[in-house]
């Protein structure tokens, strides 16, 4: 009898099915692991367009609009969702960012054509910045505000959630101020 309770086939067979099933998930990872600067630019694309769909449905005179005391108004966190748009982006490229650390925020025009004009050229500048980069650049080392190690593409994932959270937030301010958000864009 022996130590072996299976035939010499039933092994092989064994393990090229394991093999094959490993070569599978590991093709299966790369594929969900690569994303392209194309798609992560289309996202940004759609999110400049979505938040332009808030600034504008937001009327002039709430702007101004606070929930609480001690909450953003409608203004600052937009030019919240900017500063930090220029603050993550920075990061990923060689320009320095074009606006000081929280330097919208602090600024003292909140009009809606200022605040809608200085958020959109925040993404604009993301945009661009995504379109220098090529796909092998994603995952790039970078230190994002001087502490932490990430990739480049973990850093655009990072900003990308929050401008979402930013955005979203905004949706109580548009209530509150009676106005119906923009639908949702997820495509």
């Amino acid at each position: 009898m022996g130590y072996f309770w299976f035939k010499k086939q039933d092994i092989m067979k064994i393990l090229k099915q394991t093999i094959s099933l490993m070569l599978f998930m590991l093709m299966i990872g790369s594929a969900k692991a690569q994303t392209s600067t194309e798609d992560i630019t289309k996202d940004w694309e759609r999110a400049k367009a979505y938040t332009k769909e808030y600034l504008d449905a937001m009327p002039e005179k709430s702007f101004s609009l606070k929930p609480t005391p001690e909450m953003r108004s409608f203004a600052d966190q937009m030019f919240h969702l900017a500063d930090a748009n220029y603050g993550f982006v920075s990061a990923v490229g060689q320009e320095k960012s074009p606006a000081a650390v929280s330097g919208l925020e602090k600024g003292s025009d909140k009009s809606k054509a200022t605040v809608t004009k200085e958020t959109l050229a925040s993404y604009d500048f993301v945009i661009a910045t995504i379109k220098k980069l090529n796909s092998t650049q994603l995952n790039e080392q970078t230190k994002l505000f001087g502490k932490f190690d990430l990739s480049k593409g973990k850093v655009l994932e990072k900003a990308f959630e929050h401008q979402t959270h930013h955005r979203g937030q905004a949706t109580v301010y548009l209530r509150l101020a009676g106005v119906t958000p923009p639908a949702e864009k997820l495509f």
